[in-house]
């Protein structure tokens, strides 16, 4: 039984009792939206509170306390997996559905929307317009997405991996800008909610890139892109899917079968197989041409407001606000640190009014960072320049990493005064114990 059958089954106990939830509130000395909380199957009442639910609706706590055991908390990731032409995603689908499902996964595989469409008769060159066809493939993207999400929540296993062979904002990358702005606003929806409603963005860099004696397109009949071609339509995907809070670019410096195996570690990684450690790197900058970055196609503006949580077993909490123009998904991230360069960080998307009631548990002895965020795709590598309005003369600049001895690549416009990866005087946490005016004056020197 898992949270919401649980839910349900404390549901059926209230109503067969004929009691309301405030007064079951009442008797047990909770507020209304605890009861609800339980009943939605959004969280579980304690042994204490079991008791009296059992009195209250005359049932053994043996029955209870059985039925909460059977409870699972579910784990359902949906990440994409995308690349340029001739990259090896059909067989790293397979690789990926293997490895995983020999881990405990059930891994859902949502076909390529594209060359569904491509190879059935509907193409670019038979539609009226690009645009017209675009739209097809976006909502046919969608439905399918949303049928794997309702399936993900039935199955029976507690670990669900959803992988979609690319995602909507592919269709970035064969528009315009202003065009894929316009049909994104008639489907009433943006570019933030459909670029962040994955969990994670795998890269695979195209074959044209490095290794140009494999590059064929004899194994897709939807591919019709030549070397060239390959090249800019590669660069054109990453920068569309650049901003995204967790995006991996997988390039072709090693043989293939390497490659996908760096691509296992990767989602492996994410995922917290065999727990989610994240290693970073920070470095204090000199402050960047924002203009400069603001032109790159590969870079990508993000506002957040990030606002820290009274900490819980020496976990530090915090909640965010992350996107731009007043479009904003929310997080909750909880980190534990092992090292210097290691953390266990574990990171859940909120709704709006989670967000809103999380900031009720801020440390109000720690100011609210706000910053702007610049996401960079440089050199197959992602890195976050993180800009403060406090700051005129510096910056930081993050970058997330594989293994402790990756080599980085930094970008050259970019001039670095020194790595502050252990300096505890540059982490956010301490930044938000400083007042403003301190702030300024500390980064002035």
């Amino acid at each position: 039984m898992n949270n919401i059958d649980f839910g349900n089954y404390l549901y059926q106990l209230r109503k067969e009792s004929n009691l309301t939830q405030r007064f079951v509130a009442y008797q047990l000395d909770v507020t209304d939206k605890a009861v609800s909380k339980w009943e939605m199957g959004k969280s579980k009442p304690d042994l204490a509170k079991l008791k009296l639910l059992s009195t209250l609706y005359n049932v053994p706590l043996n029955t209870l306390l059985e039925s909460q055991k059977e409870m699972k908390e579910v784990k359902i990731s949906k990440i994409v997996l995308t690349g340029g032409p001739c990259a090896g995603k059909t067989t790293a689908l397979t690789w990926i559905n293997n490895y995983f499902s020999k881990r405990g996964y059930s891994v859902l595989l949502v076909p390529e929307t594209a060359t569904e469409l491509i190879t059935n008769g509907i193409a670019p060159w038979t539609c009226e317009t690009n645009y017209d066809y675009q739209t097809f493939q976006i909502k046919l993207q969608k439905i399918k997405e949303q049928i794997y999400d309702d399936a993900a929540k039935k199955m029976k296993n507690d670990k669900i991996l959803i992988v979609c062979d690319r995602g909507i904002l592919d269709n970035k990358a064969y528009m315009k800008d202003v065009e894929f702005k316009s049909l994104l606003k008639e489907l009433g929806t943006s570019e933030t909610k459909e670029r962040d409603t994955y969990d994670a963005i795998f890269h695979l860099v195209s074959a044209a890139k490095g290794k140009e004696e494999v590059y064929t397109l004899a194994n897709n009949t939807a591919r019709t892109e030549t070397i060239e071609e390959a090249i800019k339509l590669d660069n054109k995907i990453i920068s569309a899917w650049t901003g995204h809070p967790h995006f991996r670019v997988i390039d072709n410096s090693t043989e293939f079968e390497e490659k996908l195996e760096r691509l296992l570690k990767e989602i492996a990684s994410f995922l917290g197989e065999p727990e989610p450690l994240e290693i970073e790197r920070k470095f204090l900058i000199y402050y960047p041409n924002i203009k400069e970055l603001e032109s790159m196609p590969n870079c990508t503006k993000v506002d957040i407001t990030q606002t820290y949580l009274k900490s819980k077993d020496g976990i530090e909490r915090r909640v965010r606000a992350r996107g731009i123009d007043g479009d904003y998904l929310y997080y909750l991230t909880e980190k534990r640190k092992i090292s210097n360069l290691k953390r266990i960080e574990v990171e859940r998307k909120l709704t709006q009014n989670e967000y809103l009631a999380l900031l009720m548990e801020s440390d109000n002895r720690l100011h609210t960072i706000h910053k702007t965020r610049y996401c960079l795709t440089e050199n197959n590598q992602y890195f976050e320049i993180d800009v403060y309005p406090e700051w005129q003369n510096q910056a930081i600049m993050e970058i997330e990493l594989s293994s402790e001895d990756e080599k980085i690549n930094n970008p050259k416009f970019i001039k670095i005064i020194k790595e502050v990866t252990d300096d505890s005087s540059y982490k956010n946490y301490q930044m938000a114990k400083e007042m403003p005016q301190e702030l300024v004056r500390k980064r002035k020197k």
